[in-house]
């Protein structure tokens, strides 16, 4: 059984604003996204924008006890049951099952930066790391830091109370999040999901895992596939969320497709080289990608990957207008494919694109590709 699978509403924050309108505004206009050089020097973010939250999120209470990544998160979900028009349908989300793709909270900064400057002199460094993790991080920390917090803050604020999943694993987690979600429908298991994730780039703490890991781009703001050797992303704050329901259950509710969600493929190979290109390759067979006219890319700038899938996308759709998405919006890990999805569906429903593929190679690990089409009436 493969059920058509369809994109009935989308939720958008990143750098450029909210909303389809501010992201189709900012692909036309072509320019550099936001970006802070300031803050976090050398390395750039793309900040998110001012967001009057009481729109999504009516609770005072619920804003102060949710951290950036969830706030956006659950705001960009508000977004897409807006868009969907099943924000004040109330049986519909009582049997909508959520998917989140997330990675955890922020960290304890003043007792990270002692606990790594002890580390220094510390002459049983072992001992001492054990000893101070036991004493000094608060219990509560370890509440605020789940990634299933958004899932549980979305259930309570807009009242998705069925089944709810959330997987980690930065951009493979996205891709697998709508791979489960689009099979799930396909198969007949689900009539309706709601898919997506957050990130918020505005923090000390993953910029210095991701700086020393080599991955963070320095210096002024470069396009994604010109930043050469060693390259690095520059991340950003944002979030997508799409509702997904099976073609027949949304024309029985009288809404309108965005665009059809196919097969979503995805996999991991070892970074070797050659390796990313062929498991691209293959992750676009899967997924029936063909030759679309539209290719979205979520690569994120850090070499060699991103020039092995430059040379990939020009053999595998040498004449698709290609956009990357770190040109738009900076790389959001777990938001990557979510992000591409949701934007494809935006240009397939605006008429801008007939047939339009996402990909997603990450920065260590992880390939994945989807594939969207037009949806057809009814």
């Amino acid at each position: 059984m493969s059920r058509p699978v369809v994109i009935t509403g989308v939720g958008l924050v990143s750098c450029v604003g909210e909303g389809p309108e501010a992201h189709l505004a900012a692909l036309d206009a072509g320019s550099p996204p936001r970006t802070d050089a300031e803050s976090f020097a050398p390395y750039p973010v793309h900040p998110a924008p001012a967001i009057a939250w009481d729109r999504q999120i009516p609770k005072k209470s619920d804003q102060r006890q949710m951290e950036a990544w969830q706030r956006l998160g659950v705001y960009a979900a508000g977004l897409a049951l807006d868009a969907a028009g099943v924000k004040d349908d109330a049986p519909f989300k009582q049997a909508l099952h959520l998917v989140v793709a997330a990675g955890g909270g922020e960290r304890d900064y003043a007792a990270d930066g002692t606990i790594l400057t002890g580390l220094r002199d510390a002459p049983e460094p072992g001992a001492y790391l054990n000893e101070r993790l036991q004493n000094d991080l608060r219990p509560t920390l370890f509440l605020a830091q789940l990634s299933n917090l958004l899932a549980g803050n979305i259930s309570i604020v807009h009242g998705v109370t069925a089944a709810s999943r959330t997987f980690m694993g930065e951009e493979s987690a996205g891709v697998d999040a709508l791979r489960v979600a689009q099979a799930r429908i396909a198969s007949g298991q689900n009539e309706a999901m709601l898919v997506g994730g957050s990130y918020s780039a505005d923090r000390p703490d993953v910029l210095l895992v991701h700086a020393m890991g080599g991955f963070a781009a320095k210096g002024d703001y470069a396009p994604v596939f010109g930043r050469g050797a060693p390259g690095g992303f520059i991340l950003g704050s944002c979030a997508a969320f799409l509702v997904l329901e099976s073609a027949e259950h949304a024309a029985a509710r009288g809404a309108t497709a965005l665009a059809r969600l196919g097969a979503v493929a995805s996999g991991r190979v070892r970074r070797e080289p050659g390796r990313a290109a062929e498991a691209l390759a293959a992750r676009w067979a899967e997924a029936g990608a063909g030759t679309p006219d539209t290719v979205i890319s979520t690569a994120t700038g850090v070499a060699p990957i991103t020039g092995e899938e430059d040379e990939t996308l020009r053999r595998l759709a040498p004449s698709a207008r290609r956009l990357a998405l770190g040109d738009l919006i900076g790389h959001g890990l777990e938001v990557a494919a979510p992000f591409g999805a949701a934007l494809g569906a935006i240009l397939l429903g605006e008429g801008r694109a007939e047939d339009v593929a996402v990909t997603t190679v990450g920065h260590r690990r992880g390939e994945g590709v989807l594939r969207l089409s037009k949806a057809v009436p009814g």
